[in-house]
């Protein structure tokens, strides 16, 4: 087995390494002059067993196309398998039609890894489910749950504690946590009224007296997460947090989450740490590292993956 990674998350790649206790295969990823990206394994990896570690961050286009290119390059050294494991699988949120002559850019991401040469895919929290089936190889979408709910237990407890759905796209999601913990669920009601802007209508739920957790798959601008926050210290919370599995955290965002109502927000690994959020003091990170290694060993080995997602 062979564990290759490109330059979008290097520490995660690491961490990764350290849990499998398999080093990284030595291998090259630069740029040109004219920021052209060029590829060179420099170890053998014919009839190997290979996992790209990559996510499609910002900047999204140069990690997509790393990833491409690191791909073509192991299928022209005869690799017997090549998994790309993408913690962040970027254009998600473009799963659909959302207007006249728009496009499904997640249904063309996903035929590019395929026909790339890449034989499964490992991701985590797709923005929608059904974007597994957008991909015609084997994929895995795991849950960052679980992960989740260890660390609520750990730090809020679950006395006197409401897990909150931002909006109602997302109620199946803060569900499956509140189920974990034994917690009550409320729902933000909100608009959207153009992409990137967001208003909260109502407060579908009582949360007066209880310590809300949000709990959502992206944060970008984070508009969501403050307005959200506001409205629930407004409707009687004690104090707002947020579990989000990917910190994309572009525009500002970090800095308007420091600056919100929001006591903490908890994000995931799978995106690379910005200055920006490593100076926010509200923002705690929290490792997928195991739950990654875990399914890249279990893949090797023929193994079930889903027990990973209990």
């Amino acid at each position: 087995m062979k564990l290759v990674t490109g330059n979008s998350n290097r520490a995660l790649a690491e961490a990764v390494s350290s849990y499998l206790e398999l080093p990284l295969t030595d291998c090259t990823v630069k740029r040109f002059a004219d920021k052209e990206i060029f590829v060179e394994i420099h170890e053998n990896v014919r009839g190997e067993d290979v996992f790209i570690l990559q996510s499609t961050s910002f900047p999204a286009n140069d990690n997509l196309m790393e990833l491409l290119i690191l791909t073509d390059a192991l299928r022209r050294s005869s690799a017997r398998r090549i998994t790309a494991v993408l913690p962040y699988f970027g254009y998600a949120r473009q799963d659909r039609k959302s207007a006249s002559r728009t496009p499904i850019s997640a249904k063309l991401v996903a035929n590019l890894i395929t026909h790339s040469g890449v034989n499964r895919v490992i991701t985590l929290d797709l923005h929608a489910a059904q974007i597994q089936g957008f991909f015609d190889i084997p994929t895995d979408n795991l849950y960052s749950a679980p992960v989740m709910t260890r660390d609520i237990q750990e730090n809020y407890g679950t006395q006197n504690t409401m897990i909150v759905s931002p909006d109602v796209g997302g109620v199946a999601r803060a569900r499956a946590i509140a189920q974990r913990i034994g917690a009550d669920l409320a729902i933000v009601d909100k608009r959207r009224p153009r992409a990137g802007v967001s208003e909260v209508m109502n407060i579908i739920g009582d949360v007066s007296g209880h310590k809300c957790i949000l709990i959502d798959d992206i944060v970008d601008s984070g508009g969501t997460l403050v307005n959200a926050a506001e409205a629930l210290i407004k409707a009687g919370a004690l104090e707002v947090s947020a579990y989000i599995t990917h910190g994309v955290l572009s525009d500002g965002a970090a800095e308007r989450v420091a600056g919100s109502k929001l006591k903490e927000l908890v994000i995931t690994d799978s995106i690379n740490e910005s200055e920006s959020v490593a100076a926010a003091k509200n923002i705690r990170r929290i490792s997928i590292a195991p739950l990654m290694g875990e399914a890249i060993a279990r893949t090797a080995s023929e193994q079930s993956v889903s027990s990973l997602l209990d």
